[in-house]
């Protein structure tokens, strides 16, 4: 993870595709700065033909603030229109205090690894 003392952590998105399910995989903090990124990097995959599913793989993201959780939900209500279904998974304990402080643990579907996201999006 690339550091700007002036910036904190880089943020970066990169994605992986498994038959009809792409896999977003965060690293940094999502926050003021990156959740424009994230959602310019999201757009495309909106009602793409053939793609039910999109998880997002939070093992490397190391925090999120209020605006990356509206970013969040934002994506999970895109996503939905778009006909896909939305997981977050590998959510790291910084993480999963702020969406249990805020009260949206609940609001997403969670899957304790990527793999097993994968397996419950493949499954009918």
């Amino acid at each position: 993870m690339l550091f700007d003392p002036a910036r904190g952590p880089a943020f970066t998105v990169s994605f992986t595709e498994h038959e009809g399910v792409v896999v977003a995989h965060l690293s940094g903090e999502l926050d003021l700065r990156s959740a424009p990124v994230l959602r310019d990097q999201l757009r495309p995959f909106w009602g793409r033909p053939g793609t039910r599913a999109m998880i997002i793989d939070m093992s490397e993201l190391g925090f999120c603030d209020s605006i990356g959780l509206g970013e969040l939900l934002s994506t999970m209500k895109r996503s939905q229109q778009a006909g896909m279904r939305f997981m977050l998974s590998e959510i790291s304990d910084v993480v999963a205090r702020v969406l249990s402080i805020t009260g949206l643990r609940n609001a997403f579907e969670t899957h304790a690894s990527t793999a097993e996201a994968l397996r419950q999006a493949s499954s009918p």
